[in-house]
């Protein structure tokens, strides 16, 4: 079984799918963190220990992967401490980084770091989540269809923790439900998106927005966000209960990378 299915079926030649390597990443490292504050309290949410590493490390990892060499983190609360603990570099990614003086949001984050991104296409991560996607697979897709905004999505049999996003078979967001109003199975937000730098402009300058509650749902109204359907597992740090489900599950996509890296991890 293919570890990717697509919607909306569109041909892409190796020359889109080896794109993705020439993309800068956005990687969201801001949040307040106040629902992990009572076991992770002295770091930002990306520092956070995880099998032994902090948890950024497995997001730079799986850049590294996929031969993508520049993530900008957009960073806010205790946001001093991740250049340094990475510096400048990790394993020949570079690293720029951009601060919110105040919380902006992960929307005002975005707008806010514009300036350092050098694609028109931006990939998004959230700093709290792991997906296990095949990142070029994601780009293709996007890309075949000339998306302006993807989502990377991934079926849940029990979506009452996420919401849910609905899709059309041609793999256009129709719309989201909320938490409160999402149960059963369906596809969630897995944290991942690619945006185009045209939608990130139209974005309120130095003003707090969200993109998930603000900017997704504008954006689907105007019939400009897509959704990729993805297998990967996807895995989240934001409460300590699944900080605390992810040590060991974490432990092994570290020993899965070693063992494909021949030790690479220090």
């Amino acid at each position: 079984m293919p570890a990717e299915r697509m919607m909306g079926r569109g041909a892409a030649g190796p020359a889109v799918a080896e794109g993705v390597q020439a993309i800068t990443t956005a990687i969201l490292a801001g949040g307040l963190g106040t629902r992990l504050r009572s076991v992770v309290g002295d770091r930002p949410k990306v520092l956070a220990s995880v099998g032994g590493r902090p948890f950024l490390a497995y997001l730079l990892e799986q850049l590294l992967s996929h031969g993508i060499t520049h993530a900008v983190l957009c960073t806010g609360y205790l946001g001093e401490q991740v250049p340094s603990v990475f510096g400048e570099a990790y394993r020949g990614i570079r690293l720029s980084y951009s601060r919110e003086a105040t919380p902006l949001g992960t929307g005002g984050a975005l707008r806010l770091a514009l300036p350092f991104f050098e694609s028109e296409s931006v990939l998004v991560m959230n700093g709290d989540s792991y997906c296990a996607a095949d990142l070029r697979a994601f780009w293709a897709w996007h890309s075949a269809r000339r998306a302006q905004a993807s989502l990377l999505l991934r079926h849940m049999p029990e979506t009452s923790r996420y919401g849910r996003v609905l899709v059309d078979e041609a793999g256009r967001v129709l719309g989201f439900d909320e938490k409160s109003d999402a149960s059963g199975p369906g596809w969630i937000n897995a944290g991942i998106y690619l945006l185009s730098r045209r939608l990130l402009r139209t974005i309120r300058s130095g003003q707090v927005v969200s993109l998930e509650r603000e900017m997704f749902p504008a954006w689907a109204g105007q019939r400009l966000l897509c959704g990729y359907q993805s297998e990967g597992d996807v895995l989240d740090i934001g409460t300590p209960e699944s900080f605390a489900a992810s040590q060991e599950v974490m432990r092994g996509v570290k020993g899965s990378a070693r063992e494909r890296q021949r030790g690479a991890w220090s």
